[in-house]
């Protein structure tokens, strides 16, 4: 009677459908600034689609990339660790790479830095494939060249992801990319990259979950119409009176503080459409409401060059490859999965934390050493959260005329570090949004805090170092 019994049970159990594990899908823009949508206050640019997805999702107000360029916050999504403990501290390959750089006459000679993401480092794609996960990676990658591509690196599939860190043909076809088949005449690489990932959804083995990796070139340089929404841009700018760019000095650099640019307006609103194509898809499919979706940054928007910028992200100060706000805060969201209310999250995170908050909650189990990100699903579940300090680290010159520096952030109080004075600078977030008032003579005792603390930060990492120049001559 037992036997029979336990038989029936068992029979039972087998026929019952398997809870069904969550799918991912991250979508990662490149260069989008905090102020680049509209939910974050753009008076010229139209992001409805992202807006909306934020109606369900997790609002980071305080989101920080690991880094102020590109590279670095790659390799620290992928590894959840700070970029200094892999090395990886500048874009692939670097100015330091460059020839004709090391000639310059500067102070300082930044750091040697790695120009790939080792393969012996375990990232997100290996950890998700090990639990069952198909994986997937789309569009722009910068963490290596043949051999540290993504499908070296834990993803099932590759699609347009090789080392160069901008579209080498622009925005439509042909592509230059060795990773990725020309399209029709007149397909845009945006819709590409969403296409494609839409049809490994669709085709994928429906007894696995999934885990895409949507990664836009846009809106990097080449800054390009996109011949869609251009003209729609052309005939908004038509409505405002201060169309011509509005600029300040930062260092030697120009700052921009309006957003006028059509062109560029038109790339942010193609990686809208595109989002809003993706999360279409998955609705209709009944798939969005069982799918963790992540959507972020990896820095601060291009407001500050040389010349005239293509975007600004004012009140911020600086952008891309500052470690000002504007060269490091970021737009980001996460819809958990069964999420369907949104929330606003003002903690301060950074890009690292994504490792164990997607592995969590997704509900897998993961032993790895040194990782530097800290699980955001504590927040959502009002367990304890007790951060402290927030560090970034950037000792290399950079295009956008930055000058090598760290920065660290407790609480209210960030500490911007430059190396060539040894000069530092304090501000006061909650006072000061836009870093205008260095209150450094004020408050001498915070600034040893946080000076100390960096160093010791710095240490644990391992952090590279740069090097007086002795052929730099003033």
């Amino acid at each position: 009677m037992n036997k029979i019994y336990f038989l029936l049970i068992f029979l039972i159990l087998s026929c019952s459908k398997p809870v069904e594990k969550p799918n991912l899908l991250f979508i990662l823009v490149d260069d989008l600034g905090w102020a680049d949508v509209s939910y974050n206050g753009s008076d010229f640019y139209e992001t409805d689609n992202i807006d909306r997805l934020s109606l369900n999702s997790m609002l980071f107000y305080n989101a920080y990339a690991s880094s102020s360029v590109c590279s670095p916050t790659r390799a620290a999504i992928m590894t959840g660790k700070h970029p200094a403990r892999v090395n990886i501290t500048d874009w692939i390959p670097g100015l330091e790479e460059q020839p004709y750089y090391n000639n310059k006459n500067k102070p300082l000679i930044g750091p040697q830095d790695r120009n790939e993401l080792p393969l012996n480092e375990i990232t997100i794609a290996e950890v998700l494939k090990k639990n069952g996960y198909k994986t997937f990676y789309s569009g722009k990658w910068h963490l290596g060249s043949e051999g540290h591509y993504p499908e070296d690196q834990g993803f099932d599939i590759n699609i347009g992801g090789f080392e160069k860190g901008s579209p080498m043909g622009g925005y439509y076809t042909p592509y230059k990319n060795p990773k990725l088949e020309d399209g029709p005449e007149g397909e845009y690489l945006t819709d590409r990259l969403t296409q494609e990932t839409i049809d490994f959804i669709d085709s994928r083995d429906e007894s696995k979950p999934f885990a895409a990796f949507l990664a836009f070139y846009n809106v990097h340089t080449p800054i390009q119409e996109n011949k869609e929404f251009y003209d729609y841009y052309k005939e908004k700018l038509k409505g405002y009176d201060d169309i011509e760019p509005v600029t300040k000095k930062e260092g030697d650099a120009i700052t921009l503080l309006n957003q006028r640019n059509a062109k560029y307006a038109s790339m942010v609103h193609a990686t809208d459409n595109n989002v809003g194509k993706i999360v279409n898809y998955l609705k209709e499919n009944n798939l969005y409401d069982n799918t963790l979706i992540v959507f972020t940054s990896d820095n601060g928007g291009l407001s500050t060059q040389k010349r005239i910028a293509p975007t600004s992200v004012s009140p911020l100060r600086a952008g891309k490859g500052w470690l000002y706000e504007g060269g490091i805060k970021i737009p980001q969201l996460l819809k958990l999965p069964q999420q369907l209310k949104g929330e606003i999250v003002y903690e301060p995170v950074v890009s690292h934390d994504l490792f164990p908050t997607v592995l969590n909650a997704l509900e897998i189990n993961y032993d790895i050493k040194n990782i530097d990100g800290m699980d955001l699903n504590n927040i959502f579940l009002k367990k304890e959260f007790n951060r402290d300090y927030i560090f970034w680290h950037f000792p290399h010159y950079h295009g956008s005329l930055w000058k090598p520096g760290s920065a660290i952030r407790n609480n209210e109080w960030k500490l911007v570090h430059f190396y060539e004075e040894n000069t530092k600078e304090l501000y006061n977030l909650n006072d000061d949004f836009g870093e205008a008032n260095n209150i450094a003579d004020a408050y001498p005792e915070i600034v040893n805090k946080l000076s100390n603390k960096m160093d010791e930060i710095k240490v644990e990492l391992n952090a590279n170092k740069t090097t007086l120049n002795k052929n730099y001559k003033k």
